[in-house]
């Protein structure tokens, strides 16, 4: 089909076209002046962009989280917003209300989830694509009913938002409550296992008692260097006395003013016995006198160098034993340090279960606090920027949008109901539709001279 074959079946069937258009257009005029009439409150509201988590006690911005302003949007159009709204309003003691909610669910159902979902249904959400407002909106037929319904809306927006930022911190709080008790009492667990330790083991000052050990140990080992010292100096001295070829060179005997005092007698008598036996007879009574006095000294002697001998042996045996002494108590000094040591380090091991204890619990004490702060917390992080008020002018119907559209629509069902009816009681109006339609060439076309006053008469007349 050309368009000039359109425009010839249009003209041909404008009657139709013009009636399909004038009852649209006039049809939509009447319904849109017979509607009642509704208006829209809207709410402006602001969201901080910004959060913490309550375990943790991180600021997290909430650009960072995906489909916050959806989430948001979601939260005021959610069915536990709309009941708080029913609540604050009174709606459910409304007599209107029952008897709406009679009527259309006979009774059946809770009158608050009804209403609430009837809120629901005139609430509109508009978020701001490039800031932090969103645009809470209700439409009703009575402009104060809206304002007050859209603030409401608000209103319970706020305070569920700060219902679900809290509640985490609450529960968190709850948590750690109970987990400072469980560490308060794992600390005085590990204090009494370190302080019965203590007890058992009697002691006071570890680190004061091992310097006195040590000091201890430290004094023995002098005293055992110089007993061993004074023991090998005992045995040389005792060798050496025992030694006859040497006995005179033994420098304990050398020294002793007793030996030598009766060393000194022995010889002047020896020289009185040599002297004598030169002039007397071995049997002249001077002469045994001599000899019995040289005797009776060299006996002396002898009795005097065995006992210093025999000191001399004892004096070592003492030493000996005095070493031994030192070497046992040595040892069992060095025994009680190992066992000083072995003690600090198993009461490290529970001073280490003390400290840990108390550092988890120290912890444990400042997340509580500060989770038990954020539970407390009122301050939101929406605020309301522009209240709703009562509007002036009705937001729906819009007449003239209305018309515009019934133009727009009754032009294209004008130009519908035209070709349907022309396809319904198809005619020849064109040499087109002649050689289309009987598939027959055309050879001429006689021109038929017409005014332009007949022109406009044959087309108002058809």
């Amino acid at each position: 089909m050309s368009f000039y074959q359109f425009i010839v079946i249009l003209l041909a069937r404008k009657k139709i076209a013009l009636l399909s258009f004038t009852i649209t257009v006039i049809t939509t005029l009447a319904v849109s002046l017979l509607l009642p009439k509704s208006y829209e409150a809207t709410t402006t509201l602001i969201v901080n962009y910004k959060g913490a988590d309550p375990l943790t006690g991180m600021v997290v911005p909430a650009q960072l989280m995906p489909g916050y302003m959806a989430t948001q949007v979601d939260i005021i159009s959610s069915q536990n917003v709309s009941l708080k709204v029913v609540d604050s309003l009174g709606l459910d003691k409304s007599a209107a209300a029952i008897d709406a909610f009679r009527e259309a669910t006979e009774g059946q159902g809770n009158i608050t989830e009804w209403l609430a979902s009837a809120l629901l249904k005139k609430l509109d959400v508009r978020p701001s694509r490039e800031s932090s407002v969103i645009n809470l909106g209700y439409e009703g037929s009575d402009p104060q009913f809206a304002a007050a319904v859209a603030n409401a809306f608000a209103e319970a927006y706020i305070q569920t938002n700060l219902q679900l930022k809290v509640e985490p911190s609450v529960r968190a709080a709850e948590w750690f409550n109970d987990q400072v008790i469980s560490l308060r009492t794992n600390l005085i667990d590990a204090q009494k296992k370190l302080s019965n330790y203590q007890r058992d083991k009697g002691i006071v000052s570890l680190d004061q008692r091992l310097d006195v050990e040590t000091a201890r140990f430290s004094q023995i080992s002098q005293q055992l260097v110089m007993a061993q010292a004074e023991a090998f100096d005992s045995a040389s001295r005792r060798q050496e006395a025992t030694n006859a070829t040497r006995i005179s060179e033994n420098p304990d005997i050398l020294k002793n003013p007793l030996i030598q005092n009766m060393k000194a007698e022995l010889s002047r008598a020896e020289a009185n016995l040599a002297e004598v036996k030169q002039r007397l007879n071995t049997n002249h009574p001077a002469y045994q006198a001599a000899l019995a006095e040289v005797s009776n000294l060299r006996t002396k002697l002898n009795k005097e160098l065995k006992t210093v001998t025999v000191g001399l042996a004892n004096t070592a045996s003492i030493s000996d034993q005095r070493v031994e002494d030192l070497q046992h108590a040595m040892d069992e000094q060095k025994q009680r340090l190992l066992d000083i040591n072995q003690q600090r380090d198993e009461m490290a091991i529970f001073q280490r279960d003390v400290e840990n204890a108390q550092k988890i619990l120290d912890i444990a004490m400042q997340r509580f606090s500060q989770t038990s702060m954020e539970g407390q917390a009122n301050q939101s992080d929406v605020a309301i920027l522009n209240p709703a008020i009562a509007p002036l002018k009705h937001s729906s119907p819009k007449v003239l949008i209305n018309m515009i559209l019934s133009v727009f629509l009754g032009s294209i069902l004008a130009v519908g109901l035209a070709l349907l009816a022309e396809l319904v009681d198809r005619r020849v109006r064109t040499p087109e539709d002649i050689s289309i339609g009987l598939d027959i060439p055309v050879l001429g076309v006689l021109k038929h001279q017409v005014t332009k006053k007949t022109w406009f008469k044959r087309i108002f007349s058809n």
